[in-house]
């Protein structure tokens, strides 16, 4: 490919952004001319490699736009590599395209969804990450904006991304000078960006002027030499690039031309060859050692185990692996907390520390899961909330995430309200086709965590960090969407729906009514989402009311699940949860202070069946 050909891809690259963005009449015109020439230079410079007749071949270089207001770019791209046509281009934006104003997966040359910056370097960590966990000699490279890079999240991903001195990763950043609103912190500065980057142990590689293409063609050849570190290539750009009444301007960011400027912008380019397209060159057909598959063992606890589900769980991730060899564990340095240990201590090499970056772990996480893998995240429930835009971001890439929060509740005891996950549950609930269980002992959790690992999608296991009774028997089985009825009978007059810590109060609260001759049925609600609708029903037609109880806030809890699935049915529903701000204290104590003890649910049945 020689530089003059380039330069005429450049240019019809120009012209289409113009006319996708004029066409839509929104979109990102000035981020996306910015880095025509560095999205150039790598695709058809010679140093990407893709197979575009398949783009999910094992060995194909990623190309993640974290920059995702840049999507007029990323399509004019394909459409140079011939996989899209003008008229395809022209419904950019629109309701029945796939051409979104940020990319996702609908676009099959999309690796993940971005727009919400700071995200995408993560994610190329995790692809670039599965690389070397698959021995594959595909290459990763993120397109960056300036501005995003003052997204702490980014910083996580420099950090880890130079600890596992993935050396196939390759960030590129575009410093085209001006944000949304105004200049970017470091403006044009390259060194600022050089010397940062640099002091987390990257190579860094200035391009003084991302426009030329010998240039940019010189920095990706110097990244593919690199050895044992990660490498960022910073360039600096004019954000409207290509027509001079865009160029270096205020004002631009999100806004397009209208006809009479595009037929302007469009003399100002000059000559344009709507015929050129480019040809990517493959990649080496390696394939990837095949995982296979093996029998796993049957859960065995003794009668009489007392066991938190948070220590289940890392049982149950060693026992599982074997049946599914595309495990990957990921943990934020709280693996002792969350006996992610177990695994780590028998598996070491397919587990990642992603240390106290929840962000990033997420992103990392996506990464992975978007290239085969399936990952098991953990820390506490409380922290997940720190990443929950990359949490939400994930269902944009149909991801295949399991995460597990320990340290659920106020049962967690003296460590305080900072460390205790109250919210994780609504969180969790608001992703769209996400499954949230939360079981109640070793044995359902084992089971839970099995089920999870072979469900495609996203899965939220919430793990209880003290010991408790086993109540399962080894050959219970457990699905995604059911329930238990541990206690049942034709005189019941009151259901409590409880799960995790709160069903044991339940028990107890069962246990001491009954000796009153007060009957009640207890539900443990292990999966919240799905519900049980069935159960839950036929329950609220047998009895007179529901009780539910719950260590989490009223707010999108389990409550709130149970109220909403019975909002149809004439019967009461009254929810027992956490409604003060928790303090320091023995677990048994902040469940009584919270009410949702065993005596608070004697009190409300009794309460109940007066009326």
């Amino acid at each position: 490919m020689t530089l003059e050909k380039l330069k005429k891809i450049a240019k019809l690259i120009r012209y289409w952004i113009l006319l996708e963005t004029t066409q839509a009449g929104s979109g990102h015109l000035t981020s996306s001319l910015s880095a025509v020439e560095l999205m150039t230079g790598l695709m058809f410079g010679g140093i990407f490699r893709f197979d575009v007749k398949n783009p999910k071949h094992p060995n194909n270089d990623r190309l993640i736009f974290s920059k995702g207001h840049a999507a007029a770019l990323l399509y004019a791209l394909w459409a140079i590599a011939g996989v899209l046509d003008e008229k395809e281009l022209e419904t950019f934006r629109r309701f029945d395209s796939f051409l979104e104003g940020h990319p996702t997966p609908r676009f099959k040359y999309c690796e993940a969804a971005t727009g919400s910056l700071g995200q995408g370097l993560s994610v190329g960590v995790g692809m670039a990450l599965n690389a070397k966990f698959d021995q594959l000699p595909y290459r990763t490279y993120v397109l960056l904006g300036d501005s995003e890079m003052t997204e702490g999240s980014n910083w996580e991903a420099i950090q880890v991304a130079a600890h596992y001195k993935l050396d196939n990763l390759t960030a590129i950043i575009d410093v085209n000078r001006l944000g949304q609103t105004g200049e970017t912190m470091y403006g044009h500065n390259l060194k600022a960006y050089q010397e940062r980057i640099s002091a987390f142990g990257w190579q860094t590689i200035l391009v003084d002027d991302g426009h030329s293409l010998s240039q940019v063609l010189s920095a990706y050849m110097r990244a593919l030499k690199v050895k044992g570190k990660p490498t960022a290539i910073l360039a600096k750009t004019i954000k409207g690039k290509g027509v001079s009444f865009l160029e270096n301007k205020i004002g631009w960011h999100g806004k397009v031309l209208d006809q009479e400027k595009f037929e302007l912008a469009v003399r100002e380019l000059g000559k344009i060859d709507k015929h050129i397209r480019a040809e990517i060159k493959p990649p080496k057909n390696l394939k990837p050692e095949k995982s296979i598959s093996r029998k796993i063992k049957p859960v065995f606890y003794p009668p009489g185990t007392l066991l938190a589900t948070r220590k289940a769980y890392g049982n149950a991730l060693v026992r599982i692996y074997p049946g599914f060899p595309e495990m990957v564990v990921l943990d934020a340095e709280v693996s002792n907390s969350t006996f992610a240990q177990t695994f780590k201590q028998r598996y070491p090499q397919r587990f990642l520390e992603m240390f106290i970056a929840e962000q990033n772990m997420v992103g990392v996480a996506l990464g992975l899961s978007l290239r085969g893998k399936i990952p098991f995240v953990s820390t506490f429930g409380a922290f997940f909330t720190r990443a929950h835009d990359q949490i939400r971001m994930s269902q944009y890439s149909n991801a295949n995430i399991k995460f597990v929060g320990s340290h659920a509740g106020v049962s967690i005891g003296q460590d305080g309200p900072s460390q205790m996950g109250l919210d994780d549950i609504a969180m969790f609930r608001g992703i769209l086709n996400s499954v949230v269980l939360y079981p109640a002992d070793a044995i359902a959790c084992e089971k839970l965590v099995e089920k999870a690992a072979k469900y495609p999608g996203m899965v939220y296991i919430r793990t209880t960090r003290k010991d408790t009774p086993i109540i399962y028997s080894l050959d219970e089985e457990f699905s995604i969407g059911g329930s238990k009825v541990l206690k049942k009978s034709r005189k019941d007059l009151v259901t409590v729906i409880a799960a995790g810590i709160t069903l044991y109060q339940a028990l107890s609260a069962y246990q001491e009514l009954k000796k009153k001759g007060i009957l009640i049925r207890v539900i443990d609600l292990y999966s919240i989402k799905p519900i049980d609708k069935k159960t839950l029903i036929q329950s609220a037609r047998h009895t007179k009311a529901i009780v539910t109880v719950e260590d989490h806030y009223p707010a999108g809890g389990l409550g709130e699940a149970v109220k909403t699935t019975l909002s149809n049915v004439n019967i009461p529903v009254y929810s027992l949860a956490v409604q003060k701000i928790p303090r320091s204290g023995l677990p048994e104590e902040l469940l009584d202070f919270e009410q949702i003890s065993k005596d608070t649910i004697v009190r409300k049945i009794k309460e109940i069946i007066r009326k």
